[in-house]
C-alpha cells in the first residue's frame, strides 16, 4: 500500500501536474529583466532637436548578495546623493531587485563600479533630454521616471513615442549568480517613433524672449503668445511664461496656459459680433449709427472707454475705436440666437483639434439662459470665456477668407526605419463669406493704423488686429477683489500682412501692473514678435511684392523661404550638437506712451 501511494504521488508530480512544478523551478532559476525602450525624439519643422532620449546607467542591487547593508548604503549614498537610511532599508529587504539610483551621470556610475561591491550592478535606461533647456516646455511636456509622458505632446502622443519594452531572460544559481551554460535570451526593445512638430525652434526662442521681457517690463503675473500660419493652421511658436511671486523672475511654466486657461477676452471678441452682422446683411462697413457714450441694458448701464457726446460713427470706426456702445447696438440688431450661433461657428465652446492634456473648451451660455444684460456684455467679450488658442483661430478664420482651419502641432511621424508619414490634415470649414472676411480685415487694418492698436504697427507692413482689455472675474463672484480693485487681462490678436495674411499672432498679458490697456502692454509685443516672424519666414514687405492695399477679396500670395536663422542656446553638450549657432538675446520691447483717449473699461479695447 505504501508503494502504491508513492507510485500515485510520482504520477501526480511527473505527469498530472508536471507543468506546475516546472514553472516553480523556472521561477527559482530564471530572472526576467525588462529592457526599457528608447523614447522617440521630437524635432521641429526644420528637423532640429527639441527632445531626445540618451542612454544613462541605472544602479540596482540584489539585497540577497549584500553582506553589510549599512556599510554599503553609507558608501553609495555619498556618491549618488541619496538618502542613506532609506537606501539601507531597501538593501536589507528580501527582494531580489531594488533600485539604488536611476539614470545617474557617467562619472557617478564609474565611481560606483570601481567600488566592486558584490550585489551591485547596472542596467541602461533612456533619459529624456531637451537641448534647449526649458524652451517650449509647456508644449513639449514632461516625461516621468518610468519613461511615460506626463504632460504636453509627451503625454498626448505617449503611445507613439514610448515604443515597446524588451526583455532579458537569464538563469541564476541559488546564490544569484548567472549560470554560464544556462538559459539566456534577449528580446530587444523597439524604439518609439519620432515626432516632427510644426514649431520653429528659433522663432520659439525669440517669442519666449520677447514675452519674457514684456511681462517683466509691465509687471504682469504672466503671459501667453502664439504664432501660427492662418492658411494651414500650423502653430509656429507657443510660449507660456509666469512670474515667480517669491523672486519676481519671469520663467517657464509646465502649464500650457494657451489651451488650459479660460479667460474673458474683452474687445477682441467684437470681431465676431461684427462678422455676424455683416454676414447676415444687417450692416455694412459704412453703415452709420448714432452712438451715445452710455447705454442702459436691463439693469446695467454700459459705457464707452471715453466720455463723448452722441455722435455718428460708421461700423468701421466702431471697431477701430473699440466702441462698446456701438458694438452693443449692432448686437441688439443681430439678436442673441445669431450671436451665439456665430460664437460657436468660430470655434468657441468646444476643444480644439489639438486635444492636448487638460485642454479647456471655454464657457458659453445657452441663449435661453442669457441674463438681461448678456446682449450687452457677451458681444463685447465679457460673460463668456475662451482660451487664447480658440481666440487666435477665430482671427485665423478672418485671415483665411472666412474658412476655419483647425490648429495643428504635428507635421509628421518617423518610424525606426526612417519612414516619414505626414500627419493627416483636417479639412477647413467655411464660417463666413470671403467678402465678410475681407471687410473685417480692412476694419482690423484701420484699428492698427488709426485706432486702439497703433502700437502694433510694423514698419514696411500693414498689420491688422484688435485690442482687448477685460476685467477678470474674482473668487466669490464679481469683478472686484477684497480691496475693491479690478484685475485685468490684456489681449492683442491679429495678423500680417493685412491684405495677404501669412502670420497670425495673439499676445495675452495677465494682470499687468503698469497699465491695464492692451494697446500699451500687448500690442507692442505683437509688433516685436511680428518683426521676428516675418524675418524668420522671409516674408518681404508689401512694396517688395506689390499690391499694398489690394481690393477686397483679392489676396497676393508670396512663397516664404525656408528659415535658416538662429536657434536658442543649449544647456549641455551631452546630446547631439545643434546645427545652428546660438541666438543672441532679443532686443528690448518698445513700450509706447499710454493712449488714454482710446483706453478701456469693462469689455473694452
Amino acid at each position: 500500500m505504501l508503494f502504491l501511494v508513492v507510485v500515485v504521488r510520482l504520477a501526480d508530480v511527473q505527469v498530472a501536474r508536471s507543468g506546475r512544478y516546472v514553472s516553480y523551478g523556472e521561477a527559482q532559476r530564471v530572472d526576467p529583466v525588462v529592457l526599457p525602450a528608447s523614447r522617440g525624439a521630437i524635432f521641429d519643422r526644420n528637423d532640429d532637436e527639441l527632445a531626445l532620449s540618451i542612454p544613462r546607467r541605472t544602479v540596482y542591487a540584489d539585497p540577497r548578495l549584500i553582506e553589510d547593508p549599512e556599510a554599503t548604503a553609507r558608501r553609495l549614498a555619498h556618491i549618488l546623493d541619496v538618502d542613506q537610511a532609506e537606501l539601507e532599508e531597501r538593501l536589507s529587504s528580501d527582494a531580489e531587485f531594488v533600485y539604488v539610483a536611476r539614470r545617474v551621470e557617467d562619472d557617478e556610475a564609474e565611481r560606483v563600479e570601481r567600488l566592486g561591491i558584490e550585489g551591485i550592478d547596472f542596467i541602461e535606461e533612456p533619459a529624456r533630454y531637451n537641448p534647449g533647456g526649458e524652451l517650449a516646455e509647456s508644449v513639449l511636456g514632461r516625461v516621468g521616471v518610468d519613461n511615460e509622458g506626463l504632460s504636453g505632446l509627451e503625454a498626448r502622443y505617449d503611445d507613439l513615442l514610448s515604443g515597446t519594452p524588451g526583455e532579458l531572460i537569464r538563469e541564476l544559481d541559488p546564490e544569484g549568480h548567472t549560470i554560464p551554460a544556462g538559459r539566456h535570451h534577449i528580446e530587444p526593445a523597439e524604439p518609439g517613433d519620432d515626432l516632427v512638430v510644426t514649431l520653429d525652434r528659433s522663432l520659439q526662442y525669440q517669442v519666449e524672449e520677447v514675452l519674457r521681457q514684456q511681462i517683466a517690463a509691465v509687471g504682469a503675473r504672466g503671459g501667453t503668445a502664439i504664432v501660427s500660419n492662418p492658411e494651414t493652421g500650423e502653430i509656429l511658436a507657443l510660449a507660456n511664461l509666469q512670474t515667480d511671486p517669491a523672486t519676481g523672475q519671469v520663467g517657464s511654466t509646465g502649464n500650457n496656459l494657451a489651451v488650459t486657461a479660460n479667460y474673458e477676452p474683452g474687445s477682441v471678441n467684437k470681431v465676431i459680433t461684427l462678422a455676424a452682422a455683416l454676414e447676415e446683411g444687417i450692416v455694412t462697413p459704412d453703415t452709420v449709427l448714432r452712438v451715445p457714450d452710455s447705454l442702459q441694458v436691463a439693469d446695467h448701464r454700459f459705457r464707452d472707454a471715453h466720455s463723448h457726446p452722441t455722435e455718428e460713427m460708421t461700423v468701421s470706426r466702431i471697431l477701430a475705436e473699440s466702441s462698446n456702445i456701438g458694438t452693443i447696438q449692432i448686437a441688439q440688431r443681430v439678436g442673441a440666437e445669431r450671436i451665439d450661433e456665430y460664437l460657436r461657428r468660430f470655434g468657441f465652446g468646444e476643444r480644439t483639434a489639438l486635444d492636448l492634456p487638460y485642454e479647456e473648451e471655454g464657457q458659453l451660455l445657452d441663449p435661453d439662459d442669457w441674463y438681461g444684460t448678456s446682449i450687452g456684455s457677451i458681444p463685447i467679450g465679457q460673460g463668456i470665456s475662451v482660451t487664447a488658442m480658440q481666440m487666435l483661430y477665430a482671427y485665423n478664420t478672418i485671415a483665411n477668407d472666412g474658412v476655419y482651419v483647425p490648429p495643428t502641432l504635428v507635421a509628421a511621424t518617423v518610424d525606426a526605419d526612417g519612414n516619414r508619414r505626414p500627419a493627416e490634415r483636417v479639412e477647413g470649414e467655411r464660417v463666413v463669406s470671403p467678402t465678410t472676411a475681407s471687410q473685417i480685415r480692412a476694419m482690423l487694418a484701420e484699428a492698427v493704423a488709426t485706432g486702439t492698436g497703433t502700437a502694433a504697427q510694423i514698419e514696411g507692413y500693414q498689420a491688422a488686429g484688435k485690442t482687448g482689455t477685460a476685467r477678470k472675474p474674482q473668487p466669490g463672484g464679481g469683478y472686484t477683489d477684497e480691496q475693491g480693485r479690478y484685475h485685468y487681462v490684456a489681449t492683442f490678436a491679429g495678423f500680417v500682412p493685412a491684405d495677404d495674411p501669412q502670420v497670425s499672432i495673439i499676445v495675452v498679458i495677465d494682470e499687468p501692473s503698469t497699465s491695464p490697456y492692451a494697446g500699451d502692454v500687448a500690442a507692442p509685443a505683437f509688433a516685436e514678435i511680428g518683426r521676428y516672424a516675418l524675418r524668420e519666414m522671409r516674408i518681404p514687405p508689401a512694396s517688395a511684392v506689390g499690391a499694398p492695399g489690394a481690393p477686397p477679396g483679392e489676396r497676393v500670395r508670396s512663397t516664404p523661404a525656408t528659415s535658416t536663422t538662429t536657434v536658442p542656446p543649449t544647456t549641455t553638450t551631452t546630446a547631439a550638437p545643434a546645427r545652428r549657432t546660438p541666438a543672441s538675446t532679443a532686443p528690448p520691447v518698445r513700450h509706447p506712451d499710454p493712449d488714454r483717449r482710446l483706453g478701456a473699461s469693462s469689455g473694452r479695447g
